[in-house]
């Protein structure tokens, strides 16, 4: 109820406070999907994607692994990635295209949940479905049980693996934040991405701007050879390997704990790597090992699966000044929340001089 419903319905609550602003009432042209930016087509692939996943479940009685497929692309995708990440899109004045576009796309999504979750969540989608459609006018059906299953589009692979990209490498710089205690709002100078293949470097560099304004950084480099701040060393599943290579297991361990940080590399990007023990020809895929990325003084490494992060923990005198400013904006933005403000109201700030803030 708390995760779900409650997400899905802050997302509509917050979708129709700016709507309602903004008068959009969903009647209005579309943008061409080709005129709009990769976030709005990264949602929508994203949705397509949904759609057909929810609608094999449904035709194999799956409808617990249906659930949770939408429920993960509402909290994780639409409410937690796409509307937090637009925000300032529908905060704007005027009405350009580019909030246009932020509207249809994040219409299409609440409309098209509605319908999806439809078969196990009757009165909710219906409820969604109706108030949506009471505004645009989009279908004649007075339910949505009488409206049409959705059927999915075009897709884009590429891009939301891109985006999965950009989302594991937030989620990791985020923990790494928060076990250091360094909130947010203080920015960090530097991140470093050691790239498994040239495609995930590519991917990296698409959504950098994306991850960097996230987690607050200034910079994210991509990792070469000549970096010593990533560590790795490579730990044996004994387990598994014990079954193949039991008398040889000592001598195993020590070869994979003398492998280099380049046969590391290899490893992580072949997926395998071959020794000869005491005249036994010996292959380790990353499967039967655990690589363990191990931090360096000033640095903090995190990792999950074939993404590795290191952040630069070190807060300089600049950097806090930075941080000082971003928590006056959030305690005048609490203020203006407490006093009851509304979303279209200006204020006037005055701020007393005082040496604790000249610091």
């Amino acid at each position: 109820s708390r995760k779900f419903f409650g997400t899905l319905f802050n997302t509509y609550k917050l979708f129709a406070l700016y709507a309602n602003v903004d008068g959009f009432t969903g009647s209005e042209p579309e943008v061409p999907m080709s005129e709009r930016p990769d976030i709005d087509k990264w949602i929508i692939s994203s949705l397509n994607t949904l759609i057909s996943e929810v609608d094999k479940n449904y035709d194999t009685y799956e409808p617990t692994v249906a659930g949770r497929l939408i429920e993960t692309f509402v909290c994780d995708n639409l409410s937690n990635w796409y509307v937090r990440l637009n925000r300032q899109r529908f905060w704007r004045g005027e009405m350009t295209a580019d909030k246009l576009s932020a509207y249809q796309t994040l219409y299409t999504c609440l409309e098209t949940v509605a319908r999806l979750m439809a078969p196990i969540a009757p009165f909710y989608a219906d409820k969604l479905y109706t108030d949506l459609n009471a505004v645009s006018g989009r279908h004649n059906e007075v339910s949505v049980h009488l409206a049409d299953f959705p059927v999915a589009g075009e897709t884009d692979a590429s891009l939301e693996r891109k985006m999965a990209l950009a989302q594991t490498v937030t989620s990791l710089v985020l923990s790494i934040r928060k076990n250091s205690k360094i909130i947010v709002r203080q920015p960090l100078q530097s991140l470093l991405f050691p790239a498994v293949d040239a495609e995930q470097a590519e991917d990296i560099l698409a959504v950098k701007n994306l991850i960097l304004s996230e987690v607050n950084v200034k910079e994210l480099k991509i990792a070469d050879s000549n970096d010593h701040v990533l560590v790795k060393r490579v730990k044996p599943n004994f387990r598994e390997l014990g079954k193949r290579y039991g008398k040889l297991m000592k001598s195993l361990a020590a070869a994979l704990n003398g492998l280099s940080q380049e046969q590391i590399a290899d490893l992580e990007t072949s997926g395998k790597i071959g020794f000869d023990l005491e005249g036994t020809a010996v292959e380790i895929m990353t499967t039967d090992v655990e690589i363990i990325s191990e931090d360096m003084p000033g640095w903090n490494v995190a990792s999950e699966g074939r993404v590795t992060v290191a952040l630069d923990i070190t807060v300089t005198d600049e950097l806090k000044k930075e941080g000082n400013a971003r928590e006056l904006v959030k305690r005048i933005q609490n203020y203006r929340k407490t006093a009851g403000f509304e979303i279209t109201d200006r204020i006037t700030i005055a701020i007393e001089s005082n040496p604790e803030i000249n610091r």
